[in-house]
């Protein structure tokens, strides 16, 4: 009888833990040194002239064969023993990669010659890449760059604007493997340099007890208040997402402290699991990391890291508003009460671990005052954490010499699937410029749309969910960001806003049903139906699903325009926000009846709609304040009558 081990074919025969963990660490660990000496630009103290190209493919040359070292073939298999097979691949993607690495200067200029020394190698590359990428993410990814593959080499089937070049397949795998456009491109010029320095200093937080300082912060903060644990899960989620390169991880790290805390206060499960999902996925769209996308689209739009974060931070802070309110809100119409004092930490040693923000102060200095790279000041920040969480620890503890070392190995690790989505994403920049798609594209999409910005953006809000759909952070932005936002420029939207707009929509899709990742994943932990979650998490999160619009029609909430403009649109904004969560909830210091829950939701898309939006938004944002302040009143005036009235009545 075959064990249910032997049917995944993960054990039985096959290379032991204590030969392939250590090989598999090994090359993580170099992974994440190559990172840290080129940040600090060792190869050019060094004299060493090297093409960046050469870096990339050295640095897959460390995520190949460590992903077929932990990866299984089938991911719903515990990877115990490494099969010959894996060991086989392993083998050859080192091979492949460290042999590219090599010759890069002298193969790099014959892509078009289609010399049996490039193709061969670049096919086993182009093949092991996608393999690789299969067992990290699943099959929506890879079928997606397969249909781009097929379209390089068959484009002139395709009827309509939509004809392409087809490309011979010979010069398709070494162009994707070695051009400037393909798997050696900015994806992964980004992946391996900004998102590993990062990874590393969010790995570095979470082994010297940041991440739980965040958690007790937050517990200190917002526990003593109404509906705390959903305060706290809000918060804390917002803190740790905002340097985390996934929503479902955040969920998974944060989720299994906050859900059951959320339930024990006498939340239903789906709203429990709906309000971390939401949480989680913010901090996507939080800075300073935003799930790597903040990185690549400063260098898809050429400007610098400093303007993206602050673009991306008055939409993030909105979103986390609109959460807020309506955890509270939610939390006065059920009647849940503090989080009890048995459950929340000391006061006296969270403060202990108030030296966390100093590192975060030196992330923040580098960036925006001393203008550094983003891998630079990350390293910097890094390097504070280090000191002070030596000299000072947490609550009395202090991070041992091996845990550092292993912080190394553990973002290793941690980077693979990025690295492998970033290199899958170049294959899909590639096949966009070789066969001219990406202006095919554009021009049909505009077409559709009728030249109409509000079709346009509707429409492209929809294939941004829909693409969204199954893919990680980073897959999801690059791949709008090739495909949907140049149509969005072409009608006249500003770059940067057309890039933020498919960011949050395509981000969107991990909370929107049917495939809600995220939503799913923490209904899982807070044992919730799956759909009912993702439901709930839809109308905790609708803010993201406006809040684009908004800002494409009106800058001013990504920060462009006059600051007196800048700061009346975030104010009115903040109103709107407040007056649609009590409409949602049915409360605001009463319950609503419904024509009142309709006044307040009108008022509030009124206010919410910025000045500059278009002729005349001016006028229905200041009606829509008015009157939302005199919604205010009348529920404020009934609270008053209220309890006069339960008295006279008990008389």
């Amino acid at each position: 009888m075959t064990s249910p081990n032997h049917a995944k074919g993960e054990a039985g025969s096959g290379i032991l833990p204590w030969v392939w963990r250590p090989v598999a660490d090994a090359l993580c660990i170099m992974l994440v040194l190559l990172v840290i000496g080129w940040a600090l630009n060792l190869p050019r103290y060094m004299d060493w002239g090297l093409y960046p190209q050469q870096f990339f493919a050295a640095v897959l040359a460390c995520t190949l064969p460590a992903a077929f070292l932990t990866l299984p073939a089938r991911r719903d298999a515990a990877r115990t023993r490494v099969p010959w097979y894996d060991a086989a691949l392993s083998v050859v993607s080192l091979a492949a990669t460290v042999y590219l690495t090599v010759v890069y200067p002298s193969v790099v200029n014959q892509v078009f010659t289609r010399p049996p020394e490039l193709w061969i190698p670049a096919l086993v590359l182009l093949l092991l890449v996608l393999e690789a990428l299969r067992r990290a993410t699943g099959w929506a990814l890879v079928i997606i760059i397969g249909i781009f593959l097929l379209y390089a080499l068959l484009g002139d089937m395709v009827p309509g604007r939509l004809s392409g070049r087809p490309q011979n397949w010979q010069l398709l795998a070494g162009y994707m493997a070695v051009d400037s456009n393909g798997i050696l491109g900015l994806p992964i010029a980004v992946a391996a340099t900004v998102v590993v320095a990062f990874i590393f200093f969010g790995t570095l937080l979470a082994i010297t007890g940041g991440s739980n300082f965040f958690t007790d912060a937050a517990m200190v903060g917002m526990g003593r208040f109404r509906g705390g644990s959903m305060k706290i899960a809000v918060l804390a989620s917002g803190l740790f997402g905002s340097i985390s390169g996934s929503a479902v991880a955040n969920v998974a790290g944060t989720g299994v402290v906050t859900i059951p805390m959320i339930k024990r206060d006498g939340y239903p499960a789906h709203k429990a699991g709906a309000i971390e999902a939401v949480a989680s996925t913010g901090g996507q769209l939080m800075p300073p990391v935003m799930g790597a996308a903040a990185f690549l689209m400063a260098e898809f739009l050429a400007v610098p890291y400093a303007t993206v974060v602050m673009a991306a931070l008055v939409p993030a802070i909105l979103y986390y508003v609109a959460l807020f309110i309506q955890a509270d809100l939610e939390a006065a119409r059920l009647g849940i009460r503090p989080v009890s004092e048995a459950d929340m930490p000391e006061r006296r040693g969270v403060l202990t671990g108030l030296h966390f923000i100093l590192a975060f102060a030196a992330l923040i200095y580098a960036l925006f005052v001393m203008r550094w790279q983003p891998e630079r000041a990350a390293l910097l920040g890094a390097a504070v954490l280090l000191v002070t969480s030596l000299t000072i620890g947490y609550r009395g503890q202090r991070p041992g010499v091996r845990q550092l070392l292993g912080s190394l190995a553990v973002t290793g690790h941690a980077v693979i699937e990025i690295i492998l989505i970033s290199a899958a994403a170049g294959i899909v920049i590639g096949v966009l410029n070789i066969t001219g798609l990406s202006f095919n594209l554009t021009y049909a999409l505009v077409q559709i749309g009728g030249g109409s910005a509000i079709v346009l953006l509707v429409l492209s809000a929809l294939v941004c969910i829909v693409l969204g759909m199954g893919l990680p952070t980073l897959g999801v932005y690059v791949l709008l960001a090739a495909l949907v936002a140049p149509a969005l420029v072409e009608v006249g939207i500003e770059p940067l806003a057309a890039h933020l707009f498919v960011l949050y929509f395509g981000m969107m899709s991990m909370i929107t049903p049917p495939i809600a990742l995220a939503a799913f994943a923490a209904a899982s932990i807070a044992g919730a139906p799956s759909m009912a979650t993702g439901w709930a998490a839809m109308r905790f999160g609708w803010i993201a699903y406006v809040i684009p619009f908004l800002f494409v029609f009106s800058p001013t909430l990504i920060m462009i325009g006059a600051p007196m403009d800048i700061a009346v649109a975030i104010a009115t904004a903040v109103i709107g926000v407040w007056l649609i969560s009590a409409a949602l909830a049915g409360y605001f210091l009463n319950p609503l009846t419904l024509v009142m829950r309709t006044l307040f939701a009108v008022a509030g898309l009124m206010a919410l709609v910025p000045a500059g939006a278009f002729p005349g938004a001016g006028v229905t944002d200041l009606v829509g304040v008015g009157a939302g302040l005199v919604l205010m009143g009348i529920d404020m005036a009934a609270r008053r009558r209220r309890p006069a009235e339960t008295s006279k009545a008990g008389t």
